[in-house]
């Protein structure tokens, strides 16, 4: 799949999550497979003051690459020169949020509020597409409430402004993450642009990802939650939309070195303090599923020291392996 000049090896990409899709956790779906990884959110205004958090969260390495960094804000100015910084930054793609539905961005007239005035939507995208020679392109909703799903008209505006792919989470804003995405009313866009449409939202198993592709007739999928704790599971949608077959989760002593790097990945990351705090979640979401995963999860969510979080894990791990857990 092409996005403008950006050639992808294959469709399916890691959605943008604010307080997950950090670099480290980029990097390793990358590494197991993943067409394409996106940044967490980051706000313009942030960015163009270079924040120490901004900067963090933009950072990327060669391994990510292409690598696409995803920018929120409702002046078209800024969004422009934060688009600049991040082109001098070695981004690849710029994708613009307006899909975020969580009420501190929405009540900056960010993310998904600008689903609401088509007008000033364009021209955020406009001054963001002018702004950079790479491409740009759009994460959006299929419109505010169940009465304005106005996805497919801003689709063809942002098409018409130079965007080069557009990405639909198949839920409202006022939905948030509640119900079920409708991965039908994503054929409402596809049909009304040329350029490559994403469907997003529920991707939970394999064949979740070729339903989706079927009832929407989208170019690709974009996995968001269904990744937590399964950074290859990106690899396997890859694989059965190929062969029909299904690829079996890595190996649970695998799984434990995979958990283990992460988890040192995230402390160099960060610093110790911040990155112990981060990585409770990721650790969580590897467990799911093995034996005494709630104990484990309370375990390390009372400990204070990285050590304690390490020995923690193999012992949990370990035991599991002794148990002979597949």
């Amino acid at each position: 799949m092409r996005i403008g000049s950006v050639e992808l090896t294959d469709s399916v990409i890691l959605a943008p999550m604010s307080g997950v899709t950090d670099m480290p956790f980029r990097r390793l779906v990358k590494q197991r497979g993943a067409a394409l990884v996106i940044s967490e959110m980051i706000a313009s205004q942030a960015m163009i003051r270079q924040t120490r958090q901004s900067l963090l969260m933009a950072s990327h390495t060669p391994e990510e690459k292409p690598m696409a960094v995803q920018l929120a804000g409702c002046e078209p100015e800024v969004m422009a020169e934060a688009a600049r910084l991040n082109l001098d930054r070695g981004a690849a793609i710029i994708d613009i949020n307006m899909g975020c539905p969580v009420k501190k961005v929405v009540n900056g007239h960010a993310g998904s509020a600008l689903m609401r005035d088509e007008v000033h939507a364009a021209k955020i995208i406009e001054a963001t597409v002018k702004a950079v020679p790479i491409p740009v392109t759009l994460k959006m909703r299929t419109g505010w409430d169940d009465q304005n799903r106005n996805a497919p008209r801003l689709a063809k505006i942002a098409e018409e402004c130079g965007v080069q792919m557009i990405t639909v989470h198949g839920r409202t804003r006022c939905q948030l993450y509640t119900g079920k995405a409708d991965w039908s009313f994503i054929r409402k866009v596809k049909e009304a642009v040329r350029i490559p449409v994403i469907g997003n939202g529920d991707v939970q198993s394999v064949e979740d990802a070729k339903q989706l592709l079927l009832l929407s007739g989208a170019d690709g999928v974009m996995v968001g939650r269904g990744a937590y704790g399964r950074p290859w599971f990106l690899a396997q949608i890859s694989h059965y939309l190929k062969t029909n077959e299904k690829l079996p989760d890595p190996p649970l002593e695998e799984q434990k070195n995979i958990a283990l790097r992460h988890f040192e990945d995230m402390l160099s990351h960060y610093g110790e303090y911040t990155g112990l705090l981060m990585a409770r979640k990721h650790l969580g979401w590897y467990s799911k599923g093995l034996t005494g995963s709630s104990e484990y999860r309370a375990s390390i969510n009372q400990v204070g020291t990285a050590q304690e979080v390490r020995n923690l894990t193999a012992e949990f791990y370990n035991l599991n392996l002794e148990s002979g857990h597949e």
